[in-house]
């Protein structure tokens, strides 16, 4: 992964100003290179219903170019000490979707922000940050407009999700990476209820309670003794866990979880957990997707 660049992509909207932040300080941190992605396509269609003799692309080029070289200026002037190693911009003709996709297969890395120029004000997630949430080949980070740099280099707790599946050994994996870097504690929880005490009895839990908090401590045994430096704190609980994770979220640098859970199946997009952390938690979040 030394060689394998963050992405970000970008617009010109407050959100993707804070997600090129993010990524060049993840780039930093890892010292690996920074690709900024603008795409040029006609978002609107209006493109498909003139001939395209007639259609002069010039004007969306010139823009994305701008919004490029703006954010490479911003880039530079971010940094006073480590920096990432390579600064690339990437200027496509393709819709940013399809772009950001396609170019995540080779990715460290990829970074948007919750919502861009076309998204409403009401709604936490644009188009594109919930295509690429649901179809990277890599992890994907989702950053905020209010996400400001204090999330990077503050020691607010790094959260990730732990449920004992493949997709959550990944999340670890980064949870662990990322808390190292950033000298922060980290935070892992296990939330093993899908149901109510109405639906099994007091005692199934009561006996399940100390299987479980094995499980959590299996998890994460061989991450800290790669990981020394890092202090863990365990909460393991008896709720849903999109619902947990949501409360820790709220004094977090950093929310981790793997793209689905105990519940997924192959070829699944997203879970239920995932998919609603992508609608309710404000603070970075990372959805730990596998490599293709």
């Amino acid at each position: 992964m030394a060689s394998q660049p963050v992405i970000v992509g970008v617009d010109g909207s407050p959100a993707s100003g804070s997600a090129l932040r993010w990524a060049a300080n993840e780039a930093a941190q890892h010292h690996v290179p920074l690709h900024i992605v603008n795409s040029c396509a006609d978002q609107w269609g209006y493109a498909a219903t003139v001939a395209a003799v007639a259609f002069d692309r010039g004007p969306m080029q010139d823009a994305a170019r701008k919004v490029l070289a703006r954010a490479k200026v911003d880039v530079a002037a971010h940094f006073t000490g480590g920096e990432p190693s390579e600064v690339k911009t990437i200027l496509s003709d393709d819709p940013a979707e399809p772009t950001l996709i396609d170019l995540s297969r080779n990715a460290r890395m990829l970074v948007v922000g919750s919502r861009g120029m076309g998204a409403f004000k009401r709604g936490l997630l644009g188009s594109v940050s919930t295509a690429v949430a649901r179809h990277a080949h890599c992890p994907v980070a989702v950053i905020h407009e209010e996400n400001d740099d204090t999330f990077v280099t503050s020691n607010r707790p790094v959260v990730v999700g732990v449920d004992g599946t493949r997709s959550s050994e990944r999340a670890i994996e980064i949870a662990f990476d990322e808390a190292s870097h950033r000298g922060s504690e980290l935070v892992a929880v296990h939330a093993w209820s899908d149901a109510s005490d109405f639906e099994h009895p007091l005692r199934d839990w009561l006996v399940s309670a100390a299987n479980e908090e094995a499980a959590l401590a299996e998890s994460l045994a061989g991450w800290q003794e790669k990981f020394p430096d890092v202090t863990v704190r365990r909460v393991v609980e008896k709720d849903r866990p999109a619902r947990n994770l949501v409360k820790h979220a709220e004094d977090a640098g950093l929310v981790v979880v793997g793209s689905h859970g105990r519940g997924g199946f192959a070829g699944m997009l997203l879970g239920s957990t995932s998919q609603a952390l992508l609608h309710s938690v404000t603070c970075p979040l990372i959805i730990a997707r596998e490599s293709a």
